[in-house]
Parts: C-alpha cells; sequence; structure tokens
C-alpha cells in the first residue's frame, strides 16, 4: 500500500473513516455506524445471500449481538486505496476477535472493499463487498 504521504487528502479521510467505522461496531454505537452509508447504498456483505441496501447494514452487527457476541478487538490492514474525484475505493484486510459469554471466538479475516461519495465536506459509503479469507495468502 502506499506511504500515507502518498495518499490525497480524501484517501487519508476516509482511511480514518474506515477505523472510525470499526470502532463504532466495537461500542456497539449503531446510530453512528449508520450515519457512515449513503441512503443509496448497494453492497454485498460475505454474510448474505444477496446484495443490500441500507434499511439492512446493521443486521450482521445485531444478529451477532443478539447471539451475546461483542467485537473485542480488530485489526485493519490496508491493501491499497484510489481516489478519483469524489469517490474513494478502499481494500484491505480486516481480522476480528469476538467474545461471548463462552468467551473469545476464533479471529477471522475477510477481504474488504467500500467505494465512498463525498458528501457536502464528509464520506459515506455507497458501495461495498466483504468475503472471507482464503487461508492460503501470502
Amino acid at each position: 500500500m502506499a506511504v500515507a504521504a502518498q495518499q490525497t487528502a480524501s484517501e487519508q479521510s476516509v482511511w480514518k473513516l474506515e477505523h472510525s467505522y470499526w470502532e463504532y461496531v466495537k461500542a456497539n454505537n449503531i446510530e453512528s455506524y449508520r450515519a457512515l452509508w449513503h441512503p443509496n447504498f448497494v453492497g454485498w456483505p460475505s454474510v448474505s445471500a444477496e446484495p443490500q441496501r441500507k434499511n439492512h447494514i446493521t443486521d450482521w452487527i445485531t444478529q451477532r449481538t443478539d447471539q451475546g457476541l461483542r467485537l473485542k478487538a480488530f485489526e485493519l490492514k490496508p491493501a491499497s486505496s484510489q481516489s478519483t474525484g469524489d469517490l474513494v475505493i478502499t481494500h484491505y484486510w480486516l481480522t476480528a476477535v469476538w467474545t461471548g459469554k463462552s468467551g473469545d471466538q476464533p479471529s477471522s479475516t475477510s477481504r474488504i472493499t467500500h467505494t465512498w461519495v463525498r458528501v457536502g465536506k464528509s464520506w459515506q459509503i455507497i458501495g461495498g463487498m466483504s468475503s472471507p479469507e482464503p487461508h492460503t495468502r501470502k
């Protein structure tokens, strides 16, 4: 990935929001998490059989919290990003550790892509996709 100094100001802003995204999940701050998503969002999370709209964007969180799980820790490892006009695309690996009544769950790593669109002076996610990380990554 490009050194932070080589990133555009837009990319730097969006990477900060990517970290905020996971801090909101960790804090179970659904309101702040939902505010990151554009009203016209469509994306395909790995936990869904089909693409989802904004009205279902928190389903995966509530499914886990309803089971007594909470995000204990995460590591976001940037792979790449690209800024073009009012869009920024991010690609990264996310390793997450969830905890519940029976203790920590095994960590899992996913590949995540988000497309962010500038809305006024801020950014919102308008598209995305995630998939489990194969165990053969080098």
